[in-house]
């Protein structure tokens, strides 16, 4: 079912629920979605309202939930601002199509299609950028999830292996930024598993990016664990030296981010990347990965 709510002092937000889960979009600006969860009604989500970034382009504002960027990160293409409404199609009574207006200084146009299961929490964000523009451009399509601080963002690590002959070279790439501190105690390193703390206390930001092939990132908050599912792509070249799987943090901040592969776009071609997201209540990690 869909139907017309007003989230957050939004008005125009558009509601899809199975009885079971509910996401909520906004069509005033973005695309974003900005509420994901189960029939309790707790929001696996964060919200930064007062957050803003002035850019030469405008405000940009974080707003809180699910957004789409191009990458890599550059100022002020990935800061363009998304305050504007939204073109969108009901697809179906669980899918709405989110369009961003012609965005003039990247020459690009973005779309989120929302898909929510019939029964139970499962959903499908489609992501699209689109070269709107007369000339090629080159980029990846950036798929970012502020998450409610407290929690836990975790990515998995590639299977551990004996030393064998066979096991000569590494499995994954790790990207840093200038600003990464493995001494900082937020860190968490498993055996299968990197883990990132959110400490409201701690302001300095912490992030790494990771060629993830286990094609899963989560984050653990309160009693829920949310995971995104994505397909590793072989052979390709992913941003960030490789990235497809990103973690930030900054005080209450958070994201889990995923990357697609850099496309090369000629005027009317399209990336697209998608994310299989499913909300656990009282599991484990083991007993859902």
């Amino acid at each position: 079912m869909i139907e017309k709510v007003d989230h957050l002092g939004f008005p125009n937000c558009l509601a899809v629920s199975n009885g079971d889960a509910q996401l909520i979009v906004s069509t005033d600006f973005g695309p974003r979605i900005l509420f994901y969860g189960l029939d309790d009604g707790k929001n696996i989500l964060g919200w930064h309202g007062e957050a803003e970034v002035e850019t030469e382009l405008g405000k940009w504002k974080p707003y809180g939930g699910h957004r789409l960027w191009i990458a890599p990160e550059n100022m002020p293409l990935s800061y363009a601002p998304d305050n504007s409404p939204l073109e969108y199609f009901i697809e179906n009574e669980f899918s709405i199509t989110l369009i961003q207006p012609f965005e003039p200084y990247g020459q690009t146009q973005k779309e989120i299609t929302v898909t929510l299961s019939e029964k139970g929490g499962k959903a499908i964000i489609d992501h699209k950028i689109t070269n709107a523009g007369s000339k090629q451009i080159e980029l990846s399509a950036w798929a970012l999830t502020i998450m409610q601080p407290g929690g836990e963002a975790i990515i998995p690590n590639e299977p551990l292996q004996p030393y064998s002959a066979i096991n000569l070279l590494p499995v994954r790439s790790m990207a840093l930024w200038s600003y990464t501190d493995f001494t900082d105690p937020r860190w968490n390193y498993e055996q299968g598993l990197i883990r990132l703390r959110v400490d409201e206390n701690a302001h300095s930001p912490q992030k790494i990016g990771v060629l993830n092939k286990q094609g899963w990132a989560a984050y653990a908050w309160q009693n829920l664990i949310f995971v995104k599912r994505f397909d590793f792509l072989e052979d390709c070249v992913y941003p960030d030296m490789n990235s497809n799987t990103e973690v930030y943090t900054a005080g209450s901040f958070v994201e889990v981010e995923t990357l697609s592969p850099m496309r090369e776009l000629q005027p009317g071609e399209s990336v697209r990347h998608t994310e299989r997201w499913q909300l656990y209540a009282n599991k484990t990690l083991g007993e859902i990965v």
